[in-house]
This record gives C-alpha cells, sequence and structure tokens, in this order.
C-alpha cells in the first residue's frame, strides 16, 4: 500500500510502499477514501525537516542540552550515532482521515467491516486507529466533508475548554483550517465572532462562515474594543500557527477583565505579565482533540471514560463534528482548495510549503469498490531471495532500541538478515532499506513460518516476549528475546513447557535472553581477575535509569511490567554471572513516594557473595548511567558506564579505559549467531536465564 513519509533529515516527502499495517484487539482496520492535510502543522513539519542541524538545534534547544549531557557521559561517537539514528527514521504525518472499515479488532464493539469512519488515521490506503478514535459517518455526509472530522474536534475541544455562552463576544485569532471552523462552531453556539488574520481571502471566508467582522492583527484592538462594546472580548481561540508570542500578546490587550484565552494553535509563549495579572485572564492551552488524547489506556487499550465523569472524550468531539455536519450548521466545502490522488502526495506537500495560496488539501484514495481485501502484510525488497547459510535472521519489532542497537550488533556479527516484521509496517521498511532485510512484513508468522529463517530475535514491546516466544519455540526457531523474558509466572511457565516440548521432539532450539552486559569486554577482564581472588564477593550496583516520560509503555505494568523486572534484570543477570553461584535469597525496598520503580535489590548469593543494585529512576542525566563496584580478597575494581575500568589492589595495569561505550551488544549476538551455527551449548545457560526471570519477576510483585 501507498503511505506518504516525510523525512526529519532533509524534510522530503516520499510516497513509499508499505505493508499493511497489524491491528490489536482494540483497534479498526480502515481502507483510506480521503485524508486531510493540516496545512499548518505539517508545514511546520517540513520546515524543521529541511532546516540544517544548527536549524534544527535553534528550534529544539531542549534537545541540544540532552545532546551534550550524552556526549558527556557515553562519549561522541555513540551520540553521534543516536542522533543520526533518529534523524533516519521518518515522521508518519496525517491525523484527519475519512475510510471504509475492512475488519476489527476482537475486542471491539459498536462497528463492523462496511462501516464508513471518521478517524485519526495517517495519510496511507490502510490504516489500523483505535475504536476510541472513530466515529461512524453519517450517509448523508460526504467523504470530502467527513475528511475534516479530526480537525473540526481540534477547533471544538478549543471552543469547550473557553466555555463561550450566548451572545459572549469571542475572537478567532489565526483563520486556517482551525479557525474557520472554531468560527462556525462559535457562530452555532450564538456566540458573536470576530476573526483576526493577515490574509484577506480568509477574512472573507470567516465572514461568509459566520464572523461578524474579520480584521487584520494591526487592525484587531481597535476593531475589539468597538466589537465588544468598550468591554473587552470575553474569550479568544489562538488558533495561529507561528513562533511569534504577538497573538498572545494580542489576546491579553483585547480580552475583557477576567477573560478566557485558549491557545488551539502553536505560538510563540513570551507572554506580558501585566495584562494577565490586571485583569486577571485565564489562558489554558487545549490538547489536540479532547480527553483521552495521548492516554494508551484510551487509545490504544479501548478503555472509554464513563460519560457521567467525562461527557465530551475524543472520540465523542469527532462525533459532535459530524452531527454538525449532518444539520448543515457547519460547512466545509468552501475550505476545500486542492485534490491530488495519493500517488501525487508530494505535488501537494510543495504546494502547502510554496507560496501558492492554499487551505483545505486534500489526498484521495483508490476506490476499491467495497471494503475490499487487506494490502499485502509483506514487501520483498531484495530479488532473487538472498541465499541463506544457516544463519537467516527474522526479527520482530524495529523499533528505536532495534534499529539503533539490535539490529546493527546482529549484523556485524555476521546474521543473514531475512525478514524484519513491525506492526505499523513503516519502522520495518526503514530498518529493511538501512540494514538489507529482503523482505519487510507486519506480521510475526510469516517469520515462523519462513524455511529461510533459523533464528527469530524478539524485540518488541515486553508484554509480547513470552507469547512470541512460545510460538517461535512450536515453529522450530532458535529464539533471542530483548530482556525481559517473561513479565509473570505464568508466562514464564508457558515458556517453559514450550521448550520442553521442543526437546522432546527433538529439536535443539536456543533460548537467549539479550544480557548484553555480561559480554561487554571490560567485564570479561573483570570475570578473569575475579578468578584469581578466592572467596565471595560484594557488588554494588548503582544504575542512574531516569525517569520516563508520563504514559511510557515501558512503566506499564502491562505493556512492560513495570521497570523492575524490565530493565533492572540486566543488573540481576550480571551479578549472578560475576557472582557466578545462584541466588539464594533476594529482597527489595522501594522508594515510599513518588517513584515507585526507584528502589534498592539486595541479592544473596549461594557462595556467599552479595549484591546490591540501586536502580534509581529520580536522578539527573548528567551522571553517568551505570557504576559497578566489587570488593574482594583485600581488592576492588570499579566499572564506570562500561567506558573505564579501575583496579585496587590488583596485578597489572590500575586503569583501563575505552574510547567508545561497549555494553556487549555485538559479542552477545556473535555468540548467539556461533551456537546457532555450531550447535554448540547456549551462551547462557538457559538455568540461569528462568533463574533470572523468576527472581525479577518476584520482586517487582513485592
Amino acid at each position: 500500500m501507498k503511505q506518504v513519509l516525510h523525512s526529519v533529515a532533509s524534510g522530503a516527502v516520499e510516497i513509499a510502499e508499505v505493508p499493511c499495517p497489524s491491528f490489536g484487539p482494540h483497534q479498526l482496520l480502515v481502507r483510506s477514501r480521503r485524508s486531510l492535510i493540516s496545512a499548518g502543522t505539517e508545514r511546520m513539519l517540513l520546515e524543521f525537516g529541511r532546516a540544517g542541524l544548527i536549524g534544527k538545534a535553534r528550534q529544539q534547544p531542549e534537545r541540544v542540552r540532552m545532546v551534550l549531557d550524552k556526549i558527556a557521559t557515553d562519549g561522541l561517537v555513540p551520540t553521534l550515532s543516536a542522533v543520526r539514528n533518529r534523524l533516519e527514521r521518518p515522521l508518519v504525518p496525517g491525523y484527519s482521515n475519512v475510510g471504509v472499515v475492512v475488519d476489527v479488532g476482537r475486542e471491539v464493539t459498536g462497528f463492523a467491516p462496511g462501516d464508513r469512519v471518521a478517524c485519526n488515521g495517517p495519510h496511507a490506503e490502510m490504516v489500523a486507529v483505535g475504536a476510541n478514535l472513530c466515529a461512524r459517518v453519517p450517509d448523508s455526509v460526504s467523504d470530502e466533508a467527513a475528511a475534516f472530522t479530526v480537525i473540526g474536534a481540534i477547533a471544538l475541544q478549543g471552543m469547550r475548554l473557553a466555555a463561550p455562552t450566548l451572545g459572549e463576544a469571542v475572537t478567532v485569532s489565526g483563520l486556517g483550517l482551525v479557525g474557520l471552523l472554531a468560527v462556525q462552531l462559535l457562530a452555532a453556539q450564538g456566540c458573536r465572532v470576530m476573526g483576526v488574520d493577515p490574509d484577506a481571502s480568509r477574512r472573507e471566508l470567516a465572514l461568509g462562515l459566520g464572523a461578524e467582522i474579520a480584521v487584520t492583527p494591526e487592525m484587531a484592538p481597535l476593531a475589539a474594543e468597538g466589537f465588544s462594546r468598550g468591554r473587552g472580548v470575553d474569550a479568544v481561540l489562538v488558533c495561529a500557527a507561528t513562533p511569534s508570542s504577538a497573538p498572545m500578546r494580542q489576546a491579553a490587550q483585547i480580552s475583557r477583565q477576567r477573560g478566557r484565552i485558549v491557545l488551539v494553535g502553536v505560538t510563540g509563549m513570551e507572554l506580558e505579565r501585566g495584562e494577565f495579572y490586571d485583569k486577571e485572564l485565564s489562558f489554558q492551552v487545549s490538547c489536540s482533540y479532547g480527553p483521552g488524547r495521548y492516554d494508551p489506556a484510551y487509545e490504544i487499550g479501548g478503555q472509554d471514560y464513563p460519560v457521567g465523569f467525562v461527557r465530551w472524550t475524543e472520540g465523542r468531539n469527532l462525533e459532535a463534528v459530524l452531527d454538525m455536519l449532518t444539520a448543515g450548521r457547519v460547512e466545509v466545502a468552501p475550505l476545500i482548495s486542492h485534490r491530488f490522488p495519493v500517488a501525487e502526495a508530494e505535488a501537494a506537500y510543495a504546494l502547502v510549503a510554496g507560496d501558492e495560496p492554499s487551505l483545505g488539501v486534500l489526498l484521495e484514495y483508490p476506490d476499491s469498490g467495497g471494503t475490499g481485501a487487506p494490502a499485502p502484510a509483506a514487501i520483498r525488497l531484495s530479488e532473487p531471495p538472498i541465499a541463506v547459510g544457516g544463519q537467516g535472521i527474522g526479527f520482530i519489532g524495529a523499533g528505536a532500541f532495534a534499529s539503533a542497537t539490535l539490529i546493527p550488533a546482529f549484523r556485524a556479527a555476521g546474521a543473514e538478515l531475512v525478514s524484519v516484521a513491525s506492526s505499523g509496517g513503516v519502522s520495518g521498511l526503514v530498518a529493511a532499506r538501512r540494514f538489507g532485510f529482503a523482505e519487510v512484513t507486519t506480521g510475526p508468522d510469516a517469520l515462523f513460518d519462513d524455511e529461510r529463517i533459523s533464528a527469530v530475535v524478539i524485540a518488541t514491546r515486553h508484554d509480547s516476549h513470552a507469547p512470541l516466544a512460545v510460538a517461535a519455540l512450536g515453529a522450530g526457531k532458535h529464539v533471542f528475546v530483548e530482556k525481559p523474558l517473561a513479565l509473570s509466572d505464568d508466562e514464564l511457565a508457558s515458556i517453559k513447557s514450550a521448550r520442553a516440548g521442543a526437546l522432546a521432539a527433538g529439536h535443539g532450539l536456543l533460548l537467549m535472553v539479550g544480557f548484553n552486559r555480561r559480554f561487554a569486554p571490560l567485564v570479561a577482564r573483570m570475570k578473569a581477575l575475579l578468578a584469581t581472588a578466592p572467596g565471595p564477593k560484594a557488588m554494588t550496583m548503582t544504575v542512574n535509569a531516569g525517569a520516563l516520560p508520563r504514559g511510557h509503555w515501558a512503566a506499564d505494568p502491562v505493556a512492560g511490567g513495570g521497570r523492575i523486572v524490565g530493565e533492572a534484570c540486566h543488573f540481576i543477570d550480571l551479578m549472578r554471572y560475576l557472582a557466578d553461584a545462584p541466588i539464594a535469597e533476594y529482597d527489595i525496598m522501594r522508594l515510599a513516594r513518588g517513584a515507585p520503580d526507584t528502589a534498592s535489590i539486595r541479592l544473596g548469593f549461594a557462595d556467599g557473595s552479595v549484591g546490591t543494585i540501586h536502580y534509581f529512576t529520580n536522578g539527573n542525566r548528567r551522571l553517568a548511567k551505570e557504576r559497578l563496584e566489587i570488593f574482594a580478597a583485600g581488592r576492588v575494581l570499579q566499572l564506570d558506564n562500561f567506558r573505564t575500568l579501575r583496579g585496587f589492589g590488583w596485578p597489572g595495569p590500575s586503569r583501563l579505559r575505552q574510547v567508545r561505550q561497549d555494553k556487549g551488544h555485538r559479542a552477545c549476538a556473535r555468540a548467539f549467531l556461533d551456537a546457532v551455527s555450531a550447535g554448540g551449548p547456549p551462551p547462557i545457560a538457559v538455568e540461569e536465564l528462568f533463574e533470572v526471570a523468576r527472581v525479577a519477576i518476584e520482586l517487582a510483585e513485592a
């Protein structure tokens, strides 16, 4: 299928051939008919992409600080590699779409194949969208009109926050698509509306769509005085898209005492305190199209908010806009300036980014004459198929970590990259192009059925690790699972059962977890030195893990299992490896409030060694992430961030330093591939994998 992609590095627009996305239990698979280019937002993305590195840095100074901090802790080369990887991942534009439902997830109710829906899907022939982000389109509303639904919901949510009442004087600053839809919604609410925009054609449109007056920004203060009968306007919706703070300052200037200002667009935020203070103005930023936006439980998990407590969610706002279109109280035909087939999307974006006037730019998709069959879920990139010499690898997952670290490690280790699967298709396509996979797909089953693939690497979200590992073992594939192996005792039991079944069937399949730190060169040196020190060891690991963004899946107890089982397992394994003895006892002490994943873990080993892992999420990123100290037989080893190893009391050099941080990813991948090829023992004993998984799960549940 065709999908529009934006290059972050260059700003170029591509119409790529992407496999049909897979869809989850709470999602719909929709075949697009029309999608609307959001000129303000998407033009800003184009301009950002076309800016050079210095221009990008100026637009995102907070990112520059993060880069400088990473250079200080991890070194220049890893930081530059991370920046390059981020720039090579394209953006997926678009969020105002209309199409026909092809299939529904198993948990979806209220929708069926053949339904016509408005949704927030991207510019693509097939889209997978959460059911809470879809609304059924009435028969009387055309595809072109329905394509404005999501943009209309943005305007509607801004209006709801402003809480206008009948007869109030409201100003809309910025008469783009959102602003012109806001004008109509306010007029339908019984408000008197003043539009502000420098473009004469947009001011004329606003007058035709319900505005009482429409003026230039220069005329706004004087016009507002007369329009508000000398009182100041009751509310201002700032719908402009500009780096300037002038619209915000002007909004305060023309507002009445205790007026309300809502920022719907994107502007500068250098505010004058005096205006806000003297008038006791209320100011609020509107978040997209309503409550539920950016809440994974709502958008992905299908958990709707109770209508008695949250009357207007983003999904119900979509329905309200469609009701207004049905009643004829919102008109969008005058807002359509251009139409392009999706195959000519580059020309559409050239128009949006250029000087020629444009407003509502629609992309049109081929009509399948009904719901139609889904587009192919796999695309072959190399012809003929690559020859496989026993190390054919399939990757499930092509996210940031897989693309930046894991896939390069396997390629450098000599893996023959056959196929990569990603649910949306885009990240898989990017990885396939960059690293030379022969095929990209959106369904893992294709990898399990592929005879060219002898081993599968699982690099997806944590809640899918165990089910995918069980399926891969059942299909007769060697399995490499990026940590963690499992999130619960039941999942761990299912993996043990699947492995036992494979062994009973005569398949000597390898099962490995990506505990790469035990393969790091400096850790290998520590292991060799410790072998010369008799007696138990005392180990302390301090991990400056840092806080995750609000709503991040890794901290979610269902999707990620939390960070103790999802990430701290790395360090449990590292201590298990260095102690070279089973874990005999363990406990955990968590921070009382505010940071549930900030904890100290105590491990006791069968040989008398002890280990403490301080996994802290409440630190500062300027401190290096990881430090390991080991005290043994009157000697000390100190490993700083896998770059520097210091020895106190040991023979030989007292300090080893690597130019580049090496956490052992390549050596880990190479050890797995060598074992697959030679049929030898696993690089990590499976009993140790199960032991570490069990301990991490029990600590997380404690």
